[in-house]
C-alpha cells in the first residue's frame, strides 16, 4: 500500500463567535483585538467578518467584573480547527467568556454585511489616545476653574 494515499479535505463550518472581554482587558483594545485574532489564526480559521457588537452591563459578575464589551465573529473553520479555537478560549485570561455555535443560517455575503474591523480600528485608535493623555483633562478642568476666579479678582480690583 502506498503511504501516499489521497486524503479528503477537512469540511469547513461558518461560526458566529461572540467573546466578552473585561473593560480592564479593552484598555488595551488593540491587543485585545489582536488577542482573539491570534487565536483563530491557531485554529486556522478564516476571518469573514469582525465587529464590536456592544459594551454593556453584564446579567451577572463574572470574575469579579461587572461590564463587558461583546466582540461579534464570522469565521470559516474546521470541526478539528473549531476545537483548537475553543480550547484557546477557555485558556485566555484575556476571554472572559467565548460562545461559538454554528453559523448555517447566514451567507457568507450577510456577514461580510457586518463586517467592522475598520471601525474597530479606529475605536482601538481613540482609546490610546485617551489612555496616552489622561491629565489633560484635568489641567482643562483646572484651567477653567481658574479663569472665573481671576476674573472676578479683577472685577474687584476695579
Amino acid at each position: 500500500m502506498s503511504q501516499t494515499a489521497t486524503q479528503t479535505p477537512a469540511k469547513t463550518y461558518t461560526y458566529e463567535a461572540m467573546f466578552l472581554i473585561s473593560q480592564a482587558v479593552a484598555a488595551e483594545f488593540s491587543a485585545a483585538i489582536t488577542h482573539i485574532n491570534e487565536i483563530l489564526a491557531r485554529g486556522h480559521a478564516e476571518v469573514i467578518a469582525m465587529k464590536k457588537w456592544d459594551e454593556r452591563r453584564l446579567a451577572y459578575e463574572i470574575k469579579g467584573q461587572k461590564r463587558a464589551i461583546f466582540i461579534l465573529v464570522y469565521i470559516k473553520a474546521t470541526g478539528e480547527g473549531f476545537a483548537h479555537i475553543e480550547r484557546d478560549c477557555n485558556l485566555s485570561e484575556k476571554i472572559m467568556r467565548t460562545l461559538i455555535t454554528r453559523c448555517d443560517h447566514l451567507t457568507v455575503e450577510e456577514m461580510q454585511a457586518a463586517d467592522g474591523r475598520k471601525e474597530l480600528e479606529v475605536e482601538a485608535k481613540l482609546r490610546a489616545e485617551r489612555a496616552a493623555a489622561p491629565a489633560e483633562p484635568e489641567q482643562a478642568e483646572q484651567a477653567e476653574q481658574a479663569e472665573p476666579a481671576s476674573m472676578d479678582e479683577a472685577a474687584d480690583e476695579e
